[in-house]
């Protein structure tokens, strides 16, 4: 029998969610840009997965938008961020073990005249706070550090990293695709300005991600047309993938504290059971700072 072990990298879609898109393929199918019936009913379908998704974090409703994937979730705040505010600064600040999208989107940058600093790690995936204080200035127009690391399951000290980008009046976003339903993420909490989800990593479907933005921050658009997502973004919404990712955010809303503290045993007894029996084997990532539901070892 195959064992699949790579739910970092995709996730079946859970049956509930599955179940929640079915009807807005052939039966709720209205565009919500349309003023009929059908156009409203999409629309109140997508404003209550809206407030699902911000439940999540502890945001609220009118700080979430849709995306189609946490890449594009990433691009836009990085480079909207970046060319919005760019009379602030022309420095960014990201992490050495950022997602590609974080990193190429910022080499992208480079070109447009920014100065890219990457923060160093330890051995154990952790950002050093000390190197970040020193990297951040007053050119510093964003910083960018990831919630957790998906490979090796590190969680980054956000909340402090956001209160040095902002003792410098600069933006801090955060990548919380690995993140967002294993750990509490709670916006006022954490203090962060920006974060990329993603709809497949908590369960949901494929195509579907989203952005939370601080009320009052705005970004400069890449995607132009019918002004959807308060001109944010673009095009028709996706409203089977943006009720299915609604629902799977509802599901890790409930199942978070049980199940991460369930994952934390098997985990536990993996990573310990494995070091014992296979010689020279170790783990990567921090030992006690990492996502309750990975193990790279």
């Amino acid at each position: 029998m195959q064992v699949y072990m790579d739910y970092g990298a995709a996730r079946p879609v859970r049956p509930e969610v599955l179940a929640a898109m079915m009807p807005y393929f052939s039966e709720s199918y209205g565009n919500p840009s349309s003023f009929h019936t059908s156009g409203f009913n999409a629309v109140k379908a997508m404003n209550l997965a809206r407030e699902k998704v911000a439940s999540l974090i502890g945001a609220e409703d009118s700080e979430i938008y849709f995306t189609s994937s946490a890449t594009e979730s990433n691009n836009l705040s990085l480079r909207g961020a970046a060319v919005r505010y760019r009379k602030k600064g022309k420095r960014i600040v990201i992490s050495e073990i950022e997602h590609i999208s974080v990193i190429n989107i910022s080499k992208e940058l480079t070109r447009q005249g920014f100065e890219v600093k990457s923060v160093p790690v330890d051995q154990t995936g952790l950002i050093d706070l000390g190197e970040l204080e020193e990297l951040v200035n007053d050119d510093t127009v964003l910083v960018s550090i990831m919630a957790a690391n998906g490979e090796i399951g590190t969680v980054q000290p956000i909340k402090e990293a956001a209160e040095i980008a902002h003792k410098n009046d600069a933006i801090f976003h955060t990548d919380a695709t690995a993140a967002a339903g294993q750990i509490p993420l709670n916006s006022s909490a954490m203090n962060y300005d920006a974060m990329t989800l993603s709809s497949n990593d908590i369960y949901g479907p494929k195509g579907v991600g989203a952005i939370y933005l601080k009320k009052g921050l705005r970004l400069k658009p890449h995607i132009i047309g019918g002004g959807q997502e308060e001109g944010l973004r673009s095009g028709s919404e996706n409203i089977p993938g943006i009720v299915g990712m609604g629902k799977a955010a509802e599901l890790m809303m409930k199942d978070m504290e049980g199940e991460g503290g369930r994952l934390t045993k098997l985990r536990d007894r993996l990573v310990r059971e494995t070091l014992e029996s296979i010689p020279e084997s170790y783990l990567n990532g921090h030992p006690k700072k990492r996502l309750p539901n990975n193990a790279n070892i």
